[in-house]
């Protein structure tokens, strides 16, 4: 029996068969790192830590496509694909220059089934939801926002430089375009966020019937601010079994049907600080698992609609 809905159950559903997501690096930038907004960024940013697409040495993005074919291939034996613009804000250009890059997914025939976008929900309008609508005639589409917290004081604390009546914005005008799928980006374990501040944000993803959503663990990657905070004592890296009983509990209060693209995080072991049990996946999905199988606990079974 399935606790909650997994991603890879979603896209065997969708497609029959094995589907692999490629991350790629199409050479964005962000507004909160460029002066926009800000040169300081997220207080725990570091995409090399977290978007396996970032290289030293920049590849095309038709080059990564293709090695991510012949990988997903022979490694998971997958016979269709997912591109994932990744790193930092990938709707942050013109609308020319999204639709050049996007359009690379185009070579690569049938093999190709859909296109991921993530980015802020700051960087969003309707001519860009135009370009990608156009996509969904022949791709499974989903745009990624990065919400990490409805609370607009946790956001500040974290240099966002958004707030939630952003995300909300965002949502609005993406959902005026009926086939973009909307992923939420939430974390837990944000400096100040106990679980009751959590569980709040899980119901406000309930409520609005969140198509998917990517729950990460925080995590503390080196030569970031949120590192010089822990090595100054003003903030703790989560247990594992505090982050176990908190993602479970926010899985209860999401709609049944929103999908969960994932509950961990990885980060490369030379860049991570804390937590050290962050790169054990399948210890952190059996001991969910376990959680809810022990408890009796099934995603949408705490979901409120108001």
């Amino acid at each position: 029996m399935d606790r909650y809905y997994r991603f890879s159950r979603y896209l065997k559903e969708r497609f029959g068969c094995r589907v692999c997501k490629i991350s790629v690096d199409a050479g964005f930038s962000c507004p909160n790192l460029d002066g926009t907004l800000s040169r300081k960024g997220c207080i725990f940013c570091d995409n090399r830590a977290f978007s396996p697409a970032v290289r030293d040495k920049k590849l095309s993005v038709e080059h990564q496509i293709a090695m991510g074919i012949e990988y997903g291939e022979k490694r998971y034996s997958a016979e269709r694909f997912l591109v994932y613009f990744q790193p930092y804000s990938n709707t942050y250009a013109s609308v020319e220059t999204l639709e050049e890059r996007y359009n690379v997914i185009k070579r690569f025939g049938h093999k190709v089934v859909g296109l991921c976008i993530g980015t802020r929900p700051d960087c969003i309008d309707r001519e860009k939801l135009s370009l990608i609508e156009n996509y969904t005639r022949d791709y499974e589409v989903w745009i990624e926002y990065g919400l990490q917290s409805i609370h607009d004081s946790t956001l500040k604390m974290l240099n966002r430089n958004h707030n939630y009546a952003d995300f909300l914005r965002a949502c609005e005008l993406t959902r005026e375009k009926k086939n973009i799928k909307i992923c939420a980006h939430v974390i837990i374990g944000l400096p100040g966020e106990e679980q009751r501040d959590i569980i709040k944000t899980a119901q406000a993803c309930g409520r609005l019937k969140i198509d998917g959503i990517k729950i990460h663990p925080m995590h503390i990657v080196k030569n970031t601010l949120l590192q010089k905070m822990f090595d100054e004592g003003n903030y703790k890296a989560w247990e594992f079994d505090r982050y176990i009983d908190t993602v479970s509990l926010f899985i209860t209060a999401l709609h049944p049907t929103t999908v969960i693209h994932r509950i961990t995080a990885e980060c490369k072991k030379q860049l991570l600080v804390a937590p050290v049990w962050l790169n054990d996946k399948e210890k952190l999905l059996q001991a969910v698992e376990q959680k809810m199988e022990k408890e009796g606990l099934l995603q949408g079974q705490n979901y409120v609609s108001a």
